[in-house]
């Protein structure tokens, strides 16, 4: 088994009337899958900027005020066990202006506000689902 250094990741939720904004990844390692608007760090950048660049790369929507919400370390292994993908990544809560329009770019497909039920029924990672759970139980506590 090969033994890797993860590498920054991070991705940001954006939540309007208790429906969260998803993409489709095109990419490995989630191609096909939807999630949160996220990506990979670029050398200098801080997990929040990398949310913040990443959400507005993808979306084409600003985003601003960031706050931690989650980390996860994520690894992808082969069959034999290699490592075949290392990541850390940060989530964050992100507000932005009501008015703007998701429209999917880069390396995102259709965009779309999905309730935590509906999110349920998609083929997402465990950790978008954890997320949107921890904050659809928290929305429902007031």
């Amino acid at each position: 088994m090969t033994v890797s250094h993860p590498r920054p990741a991070s991705s940001a939720i954006l939540e309007r009337d208790g429906r969260f904004l998803l993409i489709r990844r095109i990419n490995p390692p989630s191609a096909d899958l939807f999630a949160f608007p996220g990506g990979r760090g670029e050398p200098g950048e801080t997990p929040a900027d990398t949310a913040m660049r990443e959400f507005f790369e993808e979306t084409g929507i600003p985003v601003r005020e960031p706050e931690l919400f989650a980390t996860y370390d994520l690894k992808t292994e082969s069959e034999g066990g290699d490592i075949l993908s290392h990541f850390f990544l940060s989530v964050f809560l992100v507000q932005a202006d009501e008015d703007i329009e998701a429209v999917a770019a880069d390396d995102a497909a259709d965009p779309g506000w999905y309730t935590v039920d509906e999110i349920r029924a998609l083929p997402v990672p465990p950790s978008v689902l954890e997320c949107a759970e921890r904050l659809a139980a928290r929305v429902a506590k007031g």
